[in-house]
């Protein structure tokens, strides 16, 4: 929790993830005012009420009351702010997010309810590496993958607003089961969950005794997170794993700049922190996979540079926007745009 700058912000960002729900308070200009964060619970009323306590208070911490709010949440959701599937948010299946959410803040405050990724793409895009460009690709590598995109100075949410939805492009129909329910989505591959099967993998094989030493002697143990250390290290079983993981990572990167012909594509979560050891084969392979690579326009392949509140501050600024909320449309998430 961070201390209050009253008369500063214009708007609060909230962004629900697996494990936290994290609050912004936001200027005009893209600085942080204020933030709080709690676990995230378990439960459809649980995470409303939690999502009402942060916005209390962020409303302590800036002294401002009816800021607008914007809320990025995981998963398919509508125009309305029904979080109609979210494969990795228990108990949030056809959740009537911005109604239930209306129902506990003052009818006077402007409500924007719309997808996590989304959120991030908008805000690298606003405030982050992306800034200024009118068509760019976000990527969101955590649990699974997120993106946002956005074409002529506009975010694509589609008919009913699930655009963005890239983690579950299909890639391999024979690869492994998604939560989705369905067989090879790209996030089985080139996500945090993705490096590690595939650290796992190595382990097993016995192409990496770091691997299993760091996870403490058990190759079932081996996370994403042993992978980024050993290759670090200089590990060359290590280094083999983060290689293919670098591989299907550019390879869905390829398929959406072939899509939408993006001027920068940004990579987002907390695998980034890798640095050049996942950029640099990404990059380098994306050359290789994506159409005409020695002779189309070069496409930039940065970092995030919002880090985990790229989110929240989406959310913000979305809400700052008003009900049109960025898309050209005036479709808003609840009161203000139903």
């Amino acid at each position: 929790m961070t201390g209050p700058d009253p008369g500063r912000a214009v708007s609060i960002g909230i962004d629900v993830g697996g494990t936290k729900v994290l609050g912004v308070a936001l200027a005009a200009d893209g600085r942080v005012v204020s933030e709080h964060r709690v676990p995230t619970p378990s439960g459809a009323a649980e995470l409303i009420q939690s999502l009402l306590d942060v916005v209390g208070v962020l409303d302590a911490l800036t002294g401002l009351a009816d800021l607008p709010v914007g809320v990025g949440a995981p998963g398919m959701v509508t125009r309305t702010g029904e979080v109609l599937f979210a494969p990795n948010l228990a108990g949030a299946h056809h959740l009537a997010l911005a109604q239930r959410l209306a129902h506990g803040l003052s009818a006077r405050r402007r409500l924007m309810v719309d997808n996590d990724a989304t959120c991030a793409g908008w805000g690298e895009v606003v405030h982050g590496a992306a800034r200024g460009a009118g068509d760019a690709v976000i990527v969101t590598l955590g649990t699974g993958i997120g993106g946002g995109i956005v074409t002529g100075g506009q975010l694509l949410r589609g008919a009913n607003g699930f655009a963005g939805e890239i983690g579950h492009m299909v890639i391999d129909p024979s690869g492994p089961i998604c939560p989705c329910g369905r067989a090879g989505c790209w996030e089985r591959y080139a996500s945090g969950s993705g490096l590690g099967r595939l650290a796992r993998d190595a382990a097993h094989a016995g192409r990496s005794a770091r691997l299993v030493e760091l996870a403490g002697g058990d190759p079932e143990s081996v996370r994403g997170e042993h992978v980024t250390q050993a290759a670090g290290e200089g590990d060359p079983g290590a280094l083999e794993v983060m290689d293919r993981f670098s591989w299907w990572l550019a390879a869905g990167l390829a398929n959406l700049a072939n899509a939408f012909d993006p001027s920068v594509i940004v990579i987002g979560g907390g695998l980034v922190e890798a640095g050049e050891i996942l950029m640099g084969p990404t990059r380098r392979d994306f050359l290789a996979l994506v159409e005409a690579g020695s002779t189309r326009p070069g496409i930039g392949i940065l970092p995030a540079a919002l880090g985990e509140r790229a989110g929240a501050i989406g959310a913000a600024a979305l809400a700052a926007d008003g009900p049109a909320g960025r898309d050209g449309h005036g479709r808003g998430r609840g009161p203000a745009g139903q």
